[in-house]
């Protein structure tokens, strides 16, 4: 019969015990930070459950709780690349044909880099009084630092595009997208205290005394609920009769880099459908045509301008047009063109945010080995005006496509006197993916943030009538040609958030890092006093040795 080996010294078996226990607990926490990254992309569009956001970072939070920085950072990095990995695969479906999965993993890589650099300053704030104030906070100045680095940022996945569907939704309209995305975290951290409450640890606060911790779960909620009958979806300076006409375009992710001229076709065939039905009765009078992003193509001598201006002029109204405009000099702006009966083209807005790698390119020494853009000579000009365009009589707010995840983009359209936000995009490039909903869902965010209706224009698909609730009141499908139209509402009111401004982010960002550094700042008295201590020892360590040695010496004379 099989006798445990007694011959090992106990020691040696107690350590080999506590080894296999360490290892197993550090298995256990990094899955349920891997499986707590999976249930915050289910919360993110097409799917409506906004509710597991929080439930993420309860597990998030729970795991790094009361651990140093260094665990923090690692088990936050599990946490952000499945995160990232799974809400971003729309980027492989684009790219992969032709560059493999390299772009897709870089970039999901960096993103989860930054936000397991705060999760690891999460982890060391975690130990403070009202420790979930303080994490939910850092996790806003991580999301603040993402949105602007590297190159010019990468906000596609701030936490607050999550709750469009959402009872916390409202709060947006009080402190921006940064309040929002704070109130996430903070619900987890809020009930991950209540969770470690009852489990007392060397060195962890969360205890008996921190009943704060309830305060915070329950008032955001009761916040957005009481918030929620506030929002209004109705005009308060009248309305306009929109149609957005979505041409379609092929299917056929990368290449449809040749596609422009079919692009184009496509459109001026939903506009003569358009036509048609307004002349039979089908479709009433619009006040307002818009075109998706890159619908045309505006080069110097072409007649692209003209039939543009002979549109605007069989239809009766003004037409507002994405369009690539090339200029004399070889500069190349991704722009919307507002054409009115008459007059020909009387504004245009250049996009501000372009995309690096696709719309201009960094780095092209190496940029080929993940970009299939490498081949365009010049660099788009970016815009330095607010998206701001008067036509058909009213004040029009414009953010195209990857703009609208900006949040400077469209508060510097209402700043300038916008009454409708419009969001002309061009997601043929990624096939039948969830991009599309994805960004939907910020327009549906920026109508509360900003009280505005807002209309997605696509040249495939979602294009949609976005109320000034965030409710969608029409939208297609992707890849089919369609005329959408509906009456909105113009509103001129504006929200606390856009008086605001950058103070919420700003204050949120602050008190995160003002409780950093009180941690480093202790660590350090801390590393100090511990020196300090061990100086004096080896002193009087020295001290006690010289005077051996004199006695000794004395001894020695003497004898």
């Amino acid at each position: 019969m099989p006798t445990a080996d007694t011959s090992a010294p106990l020691s040696t078996r107690s350590g080999t015990r506590t080894r296999f226990r360490l290892s197993t607990a550090v298995l256990i926490r990094s899955a349920i930070a891997l499986v707590s990254g999976a249930v915050l992309y289910l919360a993110f569009p097409p799917r409506t459950l906004w509710w597991l956001a929080p439930i993420a970072f309860l597990g998030l939070c729970a795991v790094i709780w009361g651990r140093k920085a260094r665990a923090g950072f690692g088990y936050g990095l599990v946490f952000a690349s499945v995160w990232q990995l799974l809400l971003l695969k729309w980027l492989d479906d684009f790219l992969s044909v032709r560059f493999g999965i390299g772009p897709w993993l870089a970039l999901s890589l960096i993103c989860a880099l930054l936000i397991a650099v705060a999760v690891a300053a999460m982890a060391a704030v975690s130990k403070l009084p009202l420790a979930p104030l303080w994490m939910a906070m850092i996790f806003v100045a991580g999301e603040a630092l993402r949105a602007r680095f590297p190159l010019n940022g990468f906000p596609w996945s701030e936490l607050a595009y999550s709750q469009a569907d959402g009872v916390l939704l409202p709060l947006v309209s009080i402190g921006g997208t940064a309040l929002l995305g704070f109130t996430v975290v903070l619900l987890g951290a809020a009930a991950a205290a209540l969770v470690w409450r009852g489990r007392p640890r060397p060195g962890i606060r969360p205890r008996r005394s921190d009943i704060p911790a309830g305060i915070m779960l329950i008032t955001p909620l009761l916040a957005g609920g009481l918030l929620l009958p506030s929002l209004n979806a109705g005009a308060t300076d009248g309305g306009l009769r929109v149609a957005v006409v979505q041409g379609n375009a092929p299917n056929v992710g990368i290449d449809l880099l040749a596609e422009g001229d079919t692009i184009w076709a496509n459109h001026q065939a939903g506009l003569e459908r358009l036509l048609r039905d307004i002349r039979t009765g089908a479709q009433p009078q619009p006040d307002l045509v818009l075109l998706p992003e890159s619908s045309a193509r505006l080069h110097p001598g072409g007649n692209t301008a003209a039939q543009l201006a002979d549109y605007a002029d069989r239809l009766g109204a003004p037409l507002l047009s994405g369009a690539l405009a090339y200029g004399a000099d070889g500069s190349v702006r991704n722009t919307v063109v507002a054409v009115e009966p008459g007059a020909g083209q009387v504004a245009s807005y250049a996009k501000q945010e372009l995309v690096p790698f696709s719309e201009y390119i960094p780095f092209r020494n190496i940029a080929g080995w993940f970009t299939p853009f490498l081949d365009r000579d010049t660099d788009m000009t970016p815009g330095t005006e607010p998206g701001l365009v008067r036509t058909a009589g009213t004040e029009l707010g414009l953010a195209i496509c990857y703009e609208i995840a900006y949040d400077a983009i469209p508060a510097e359209a209402v700043e300038a006197g916008a009454k409708l936000l419009l969001v002309p995009t061009n997601n043929a490039w990624f096939g039948d993916t969830e991009m599309s909903y994805q960004q939907l869902a910020m327009s549906r965010v920026r109508a509360v943030e900003h009280d505005r209706a807002v209309i997605n224009a696509a040249t495939s698909g979602v294009s949609a009538f976005v109320r000034p609730d965030g409710s969608v009141a029409s939208q297609t499908e992707l890849y089919t040609a369609t005329t959408l139209a509906a009456d909105v509402p113009l509103r001129s009111q504006v929200t606390l958030s856009d008086r605001l401004g950058k103070a919420p982010e700003l204050a949120l960002t602050g008190g995160g890092l003002l409780a950093l550094g009180g941690v480093l700042g202790g660590w350090l008295r801390t590393r100090w006093h511990a020196r300090r201590t061990s100086d004096q020892h080896d002193r009087g360590q020295d001290d006690e040795s010289n005077t051996g040695t004199r006695s000794a010496r004395r001894r020695g004379g003497q004898e």
